[in-house]
């Protein structure tokens, strides 16, 4: 996930040594030994700082297992040193005078290169019983141990923006010698020390030269893909396998089940004015802490096995009091410092409130309720950036496990669960992977507006709010999102009657259970 973005960079991207252009792109250091002085052109890079994705689940690894980092920090560090030795080496990349790196989109920066220099410091060996430490002290993401710094050559403006999950294919360098440039006064790559990468030492934080990238969706993810096209007679199929699946997870509650569904099919569509188009939180009361033990690990655990990104927070006083949940700026070191809210787009967090007990909330502790509440109602998530504070947009889905209505985390909508039994459960692997695979199909199909459909819809809001003068704009607002799901359940793109029928019967029982 890129985490941070540093902004540009400029190294000399090529010089004239003699009659031949040489190049230092995709390097860290030059080579080359550049003559002082020389014909050199000054080349742009952008910086991100990635971090492994918070919240991402195994099951999304198994096919493309991540880099064995005890092979890669043995094996770097000998390589960078002979490939450093040989600056006299005949293996020059012809380069045209303009560059590849001229005529950048992004609006040219004055910061500092991050190139550095060769260091003569003392070798740094690597033992084999333990990987050095290639992360900063400032990750609050569980099990963050692995961040890079990826340098994009070429990059379009809008190609990668904070919080974007990615792949980047490139020349990884892991060299503990760069952490301790040495002061030489003729060597003009020296003179471009980028700040910012300083904070981020190659010691700990190694480099990435992106050769390609591109963004991650939840379809990337899945392992195998059926290769018919997704008719909503198979979807259909699905779709009753799952729910039948969802009913024995919540202990055969039929209506539960049908909520969940629509929750984990729901997405943030379109942002009209301070309206979220296309969200659904849900809130399950009647839990207590003995149910939330067996019900609510029983449901995050199927949470983890179909989605790609998911968190289960136990909300305590403490945890309130004492969480970094908003990602703030450092403007000392540059750097943006995550919190738990930084998250990818479609990340699902379920939120446990049984383990909250009477106690008072300190001034943090106000202030992440804070957070929650706006990132519950509105999709957004303050940045501080010490001297101003900005909202950035995310699409999340949010599940709370209460015993009674949240008064903290205000949800679209309130179910309370009626578990009969506690059925065994069991999923073979091909059917999570049919169910992954719906999920993230019905999730990106289109929905189309038949004007008549809605006609009668409205129709029927005037008529239902004439006879329950109890009902406002936003409880039918959800209705029609409610409906809209539901058709995508069945991997219908236009909404019918028939699904807003559905929908009004699940309230009719969902209001029964809450007299």
């Amino acid at each position: 996930m890129v985490q941070d973005m540093l902004g540009s960079e400029f190294y000399a991207g090529a010089f004239k040594d003699g009659s031949t252009w040489r190049t230092n792109k995709f390097t860290d250091f030059s080579p080359f030994t550049m003559p002082h002085p020389c014909d050199s052109h000054l080349w742009e890079r952008h910086l991100l700082h990635c971090v492994p994705v918070p919240g991402q689940n195994s099951w999304t690894m198994e096919s493309s297992p991540g880099p064995d980092l005890r092979q890669m920090s043995n094996c770097s560090t000998s390589e960078q040193r002979d490939k450093r030795k040989r600056d006299g080496d005949d293996d020059a990349m012809d380069v045209s005078e303009n560059g590849n790196g001229e005529g950048s989109s992004f609006s040219k920066k004055p910061k500092e290169d991050g190139v550095q220099g060769s260091s003569s410091s003392p070798e740094m060996p690597v033992s084999e019983d333990r990987v050095p430490e290639m992360n900063g002290d400032d990750h609050h993401i569980p099990g963050s141990f692995f961040s890079c710094l990826v340098k994009v050559y070429d990059m379009p403006e809008s190609q990668v923006k904070l919080n974007d999950v990615a792949e980047f294919i490139g020349v990884y360098t892991f060299d503990p010698e760069l952490a301790a440039p040495v002061d030489n006064s003729d060597d003009i790559m020296f003179d471009l020390l980028e700040d910012v990468t300083a904070q981020l030492p190659p010691s700990k934080v190694p480099r990435l030269h992106c050769l390609m990238s591109r963004k991650l969706s939840c379809h990337d993810f899945l392992s195998k893909q059926p290769a018919v096209e997704p008719s909503p007679s198979l979807l259909k199929g699905i779709r009753q396998s799952l729910l039948s699946h969802l009913t024995l997870v919540l202990g055969k509650d039929d209506l539960a089940a049908h909520c969940l569904l629509l929750h984990l099919l729901s997405r943030l569509r379109t942002k009209v004015d301070l309206v979220t188009v296309g969200r659904l939180s849900l809130n399950f009361t009647g839990f207590n802490r003995e149910s939330a033990s067996i019900f609510g690990n029983r449901l995050n655990t199927l949470v983890q096995r179909l989605v790609p990104y998911s968190q289960a927070i136990p909300l305590s006083i403490d945890y309130l009091n004492t969480a970094t949940l908003q990602p703030r700026k450092d403007n000392k070191s540059g750097r943006l410092v995550t919190g738990v809210l930084q998250l990818p787009q479609g990340t699902h967090l379920t939120f446990d409130e049984t383990l909250l007990q009477s106690g008072s909330l300190a001034s943090k502790g106000v202030e992440n309720t804070v957070l929650l509440k706006n990132l519950m109602e509105s999709q957004m998530v303050e940045y501080d950036f010490e001297y101003y504070k900005l909202e950035m947009a995310t699409d999340v889905q949010l599940l709370t496990l209460s015993e009674a209505k949240s008064n903290i985390l205000p949800s679209d909508l309130v179910v309370p669960f009626r578990p009969s039994s506690v059925p065994a459960v069991n999923a073979s692997l091909e059917e999570l992977e049919s169910w992954r695979w719906y999920l993230a199909t019905v999730r990106s199909l289109p929905q189309l507006s038949e004007p008549e459909t809605y006609q009668a819809i409205q129709d029927d809001m005037v008529n239902v709010m004439r006879n329950d003068r109890s009902l406002g704009c936003s409880e039918l607002s959800r209705w029609l999102t409610m409906a809209q799901l539901t058709a995508s359940s069945f991997g219908e793109k236009s909404l019918s009657m028939e699904h807003w029928q559905m929908v009004k019967e699940l309230e009719r029982l969902r209001k029964e259970r809450m007299q």
